[in-house]
């Protein structure tokens, strides 16, 4: 084991890679085991399974993710601030899609708690202070923010914009706008029955 000079922390890096390599699907020990040339009983001295594998890749994603989030946002507000946050998700998707994948994991709760996932939605808040919303209206915000980034990103990523005019660049830009319009004039609450 030494000689292979594996920690748990370079085999999850690995899995990160292959995650971006392959897709977060191909993640598995077996195939670590082979990136390593080692046997599959090496790595788990490491990791008790494939699954915590995954949970780790995805803690690691939603990590990076959230530092790169901290250092966007320093200094901004509004339009500039939601769109940085917006870019932070697209970019990272784009350079690191099977890590993006991951951090779409549906984690445990006491692993999401412990999580990055957390900081995610203080810096979603964050943004969301630039615009005039009180509770529970912040947190539609927060959800409505995710929604859109994850899903745009998601089809982007699965090439759904790829044959088509205008660029995917140019709507999101729009979208930003969008959302942005959207925030500064957001709809007031009725009473609604559920």
């Amino acid at each position: 084991m030494a000689r292979a000079g594996l920690t748990t922390e370079r085999v999850v890096r690995a899995g990160a890679e292959l995650a971006d390599e392959a897709g977060f699907d191909a993640v598995t020990l077996s195939a670590l085991a082979r990136r390593f040339d080692v046997k599959v009983a090496s790595l788990y001295s490491h990791l008790k399974n494939s699954q915590e594998l995954r949970t780790r890749i995805a803690l690691l994603a939603l990590e990076e993710m959230a530092d790169r989030a901290a250092a966007a946002l320093a200094g901004r507000s509004g339009r500039d601030a939601l769109a940085a946050l917006g870019d932070v998700y697209r970019d990272y998707a784009h350079q690191h899609p099977g890590r993006y994948a991951a951090a779409q994991l549906r984690l445990d709760p006491e692993t999401a708690a412990a999580s990055a996932g957390r900081r995610h939605s203080e810096m979603a808040r964050a943004v969301l202070r630039g615009y005039d919303l009180a509770e529970p209206d912040r947190t539609h915000a927060v959800r409505l923010l995710g929604s859109v980034f994850s899903g745009y990103v998601g089809l982007e990523l699965g090439g759904g914009f790829a044959h088509s005019a205008p660029d995917s660049a140019q709507s999101w830009t729009r979208i930003l706008d969008s959302l942005d319009a959207l925030l500064r004039n957001w709809p007031a609450t009725e009473e609604r029955s559920p």
